[in-house]
């Protein structure tokens, strides 16, 4: 039986036309599951009765089971869910006063390795397949059903792992969330974050989604001493990219810059910052860094991170400091996975922090 989630509108009219049957079927499907949110194919009106039986046999419309919804106190939710293979998945809902975002992971773990992120440190585990990433979604909608919070509006990949590392996957979903006849979430309301894989990037349109690059330092010895993706892709390769990346008038890159206390958030840090950019259309995200056990950089003084955003203020950029948000469960930006080291066999050599999602789940 197939995952229904992991399905396009024109995979489904191919199933289903192979069966003999009309294709506007699919189009029906995808209005009662995404757009009406049922999940029954029982209860699916005008469809053949016959025909929904066939659909039940086929299809798979499960969602991700729930072994943690952890409440933080702003507000957001920690979810942990179980896959096929026992594994965990997470993501984080963010509702605030005029939309509530999902924070959708792509990977378990992350290949990657940057320095400052809990998600790097417990390595690469697998990919996640477009039905995992669509069925974040679907599961969490299913659960702001029973509460007064939601429904989501917007979708950020910022959770585990590095989304052009999963490009096939994630190009699917990204086709399911926006397609019309479903979800139909404009591309604006979806942000996709790398850390500079140039390959996947440019596989990207202007309205594949809205584009966030985590760059994270102006010059190349500090990127590459937090980023070892630096060494393949350097700053000048992505300043090139940026450049050359055609879209609308609107059309705007999104740069997130993690400020980490005495490595990148001085103000001369803030200068060169304004000097790399100073003729690029685009937007600036500064995120003050998460402290955690397992990596040894600190939490950037309030009054530095003010002065940062100041100066970039002054130099007219478009710059908004990023609020954490459930960093008390873990769920803040590069906390993601710290189940799986919390598991760990314990070398003596790293501290342990009270456990916040369990790294698998057994019967």
């Amino acid at each position: 039986m197939e995952n229904f989630f992991g399905l396009t509108l024109s995979n489904l009219e191919a199933q289903i036309g192979a069966l003999g049957k009309e294709k506007y079927r699919a189009r029906q499907l995808f209005r009662w599951v995404y757009n009406l949110g049922n999940l029954d194919f029982s209860e699916m009106t005008n469809i053949p009765k016959g025909l929904r039986t066939i659909f039940g046999e086929m299809f798979s419309l499960k969602t991700l089971p729930i072994s943690q919804a952890l409440s933080s106190r702003d507000g957001s939710i920690k979810f942990a869910f179980v896959a096929d293979d026992g594994q965990i998945i997470e993501s984080v809902l963010m509702p605030e006063k005029k939309r509530t975002t999902l924070c959708v992971s792509t990977q378990i773990g992350c290949r990657m390795g940057c320095r400052f992120c809990v998600t790097g440190k417990m390595g690469f585990r697998r990919n996640l397949n477009a039905a995992e990433i669509v069925g974040q979604l679907i599961t969490v909608r299913e659960h702001l059903k029973k509460t007064e919070k939601g429904p989501v509006t917007n979708i950020v990949f910022m959770g585990m792992g590095e989304p052009m590392d999963n490009i096939d996957n994630v190009m699917t979903a990204l086709d399911i969330l926006k397609d019309p006849g479903g979800l139909d979430l404009s591309y604006r309301k979806i942000t996709l974050s790398s850390v500079g894989l140039l390959d996947g990037l440019r596989a990207l349109d202007s309205k594949s989604a809205v584009i966030a690059i985590s760059l994270n330092a102006a010059d190349d010895a500090t990127r590459s001493m937090l980023m070892p993706i630096n060494r393949l892709y350097s700053i000048g390769k992505i300043m090139e990219f940026v450049r050359d990346f055609k879209g609308t008038k609107r059309t705007r890159i999104t740069f997130e810059y993690i400020l980490i206390k005495g490595v990148n958030d001085s103000l001369d840090d803030a200068k060169k910052l304004a000097d790399l950019l100073k003729d690029i259309k685009c937007k600036i995200n500064l995120i003050p860094y998460n402290a955690s056990s397992y990596t040894e950089f600190e939490t950037p003084e309030r009054a530095q991170v003010d002065r940062f955003h100041k100066h970039l203020i002054d130099r007219y950029f478009t710059t908004i400091i990023r609020d954490s948000r459930g960093q008390d469960v873990c769920g803040a930006c590069g906390q993601l996975g710290m189940g799986y080291l919390e598991s760990a066999p314990d070398k003596g050599d790293t501290p342990r922090k009270k456990r916040t999602t369990s790294p698998e789940v057994t019967s």
